[in-house]
C-alpha cells in the first residue's frame, strides 16, 4: 500500500504554512514552536536540525525526543476525522499537532491547548 504524500512531505516545507496560519490570527512562531516541543520533545536546536534536513513527516515524528504522554487528551475534529478514532499511529500523530495548531489558530490559550 502506497504511504500518504503527508508522510514523505518534509516538515520544512510545512512549518512556515503552521506559521503563516496562526500569525495571521495574531499568534506568534514562538507559540507553534511551543506546541511541537511539547508534543514532540524537541527543543530549538533539534527542530531547526529537523528544518535544516529537510527531514520528512515520517522521520519527523519516528526521531521525536518524546512524545508528550499528555497527547491522548487531544480530541475533536481534524480534517473530517476524530483524531482520537485514527488508527494510523503516525497519521494521528500528525493530526495531533494539526489540531493543535488549529487550537492556536482560533484564539484558544495556550494552557488549553497544552492540556494542562
Amino acid at each position: 500500500m502506497k504511504k500518504p504524500r503527508i508522510y514523505t512531505m518534509s516538515f520544512a516545507s510545512v512549518y512556515p504554512l503552521y506559521i503563516r496560519k496562526v500569525e495571521k490570527k495574531g499568534r506568534t512562531k514562538e507559540e507553534v514552536d511551543e506546541i511541537i516541543f511539547w508534543l514532540t520533545g524537541y527543543n530549538e536546536d533539534s527542530l531547526q536540525q529537523v528544518i535544516d534536513k529537510e527531514i520528512d513527516f515520517e522521520t519527523f515524528f519516528e526521531q521525536a525526543p518524546k512524545m508528550n504522554p499528555n497527547a491522548s487528551l487531544i480530541t475533536g475534529v481534524i480534517c473530517g476525522y476524530r483524531v482520537e478514532e485514527i488508527e494510523d499511529k503516525l497519521m494521528q500523530q500528525i493530526r495531533y499537532l494539526d489540531k493543535l495548531i488549529d487550537e492556536l489558530a482560533k484564539g484558544k490559550k495556550m494552557e488549553k491547548i497544552l492540556r494542562k
